[in-house]
């Protein structure tokens, strides 16, 4: 076996190109919507909308099996979107009204998942997904909910830039800084279905933060940023993907794809994390050390007064 076939030979098969793409169509969308995230720091918001979309992926699985938790989930997503962007610019705080939905909406979706048969095995597919089960189907729908987002995020893109360098100088210019931020916070809860049905409710958080944050530690350039977070995902999906058929068909290790994905692009962070930390601490060190004297020529020397004179 050959290097190329040991990294890409597993990828011929169905069960494995299917899930690849799906990944590599996420990490084009993700990659983009996670550096908007990073920007206005919206992480916790990300969280939320995760947690708000979960009745809705559990009440369309509840009904349709595999084929409704798309449909349920983005349902919920458009509800839970609009819910918490209109709660975090109350008085309440964005904070407290993201945990307040949050929670809310995760304890409705536990309770209607409980009352299913077989609650265990559909809370476990829910929470950590099923990527080596995606059908074609599947990949269509993601293409198109990726297609979607990326089209939502382009729209705003320029206001969302302006918002998170100053809001009172993006509002001072016309800029509609409530619609921007339902745009955006539709687009996340988008992908964070998308995700869900490919790593399942509890990882997609990952997908939707981790890119955009290990592109910042390199760049602090939005057009640097946006490749860089793209290429992560795509190959943390790819590695993540290819150890888990490493570990189950060569060491016998049941692995899941979904968490193996999550795992590698936290490795990837933490990686350039670390790097980031090297570079920062020889730079200190070299702006702390001081300038070597240089020796100065010596000067000419000066007539006497008599001769100048």
């Amino acid at each position: 076996m050959d290097l190329i076939d040991a990294l890409f030979g597993p990828f011929a098969l169905p069960f494995m190109a299917r899930p690849l793409l799906v990944m590599l169509l996420l990490a084009v969308a993700v990659g983009v919507v996670s550096v908007f995230v990073t920007l206005r720091s919206l992480q916790f918001m990300g969280d939320g909308l995760v947690h708000a979309v979960f009745p809705g992926i559990v009440v369309g699985f509840a009904i349709g099996g595999r084929d409704g938790l798309v449909p349920g989930g983005l349902v919920a997503a458009a509800i839970g979107a609009v819910a918490l962007t209109l709660l975090a610019r109350r008085a309440l705080g964005s904070d407290s009204a993201i945990a307040i939905v949050l929670t809310l909406m995760f304890g409705i979706g536990i309770i209607i998942v409980s009352r299913q048969s077989g609650y265990v095995g559909q809370l476990q597919e829910l929470l950590f997904g099923r990527l080596l089960t995606v059908t074609d189907a599947d990949v269509a729908l993601t293409a198109i909910i990726a297609g979607v987002a990326l089209a939502a995020v382009a729209v705003v893109a320029r206001t969302q830039l302006f918002r998170a360098h100053d809001e009172r100088a993006a509002l001072a210019a016309g800029h509609r800084v409530l619609a921007s931020d339902l745009v955006l916070a539709v687009a996340i809860a988008l992908l964070t279905v998308a995700a869900t049905a490919a790593v399942g409710n509890l990882l997609a958080l990952g997908l939707l933060v981790v890119p955009g944050a290990l592109a910042r530690l390199v760049t602090d350039r939005v057009l640097w940023m946006l490749p860089l977070a793209i290429l992560s995902a795509a190959v943390a999906g790819w590695a993540g993907l290819l150890l888990g058929f490493r570990a189950s068909v060569d060491l016998g290790l049941p692995l899941a794809g979904g968490a193996a994905v999550i795992a590698v692009l936290v490795l990837l962070y933490l990686v350039v994390l670390a790097g980031a930390g090297v570079a920062a601490r020889r730079g200190r060190g070299r702006a702390s050390t001081p300038a070597a004297p240089t020796a100065s020529a010596p000067a000419a020397p000066t007539a006497p007064a008599e001769a100048r004179a």
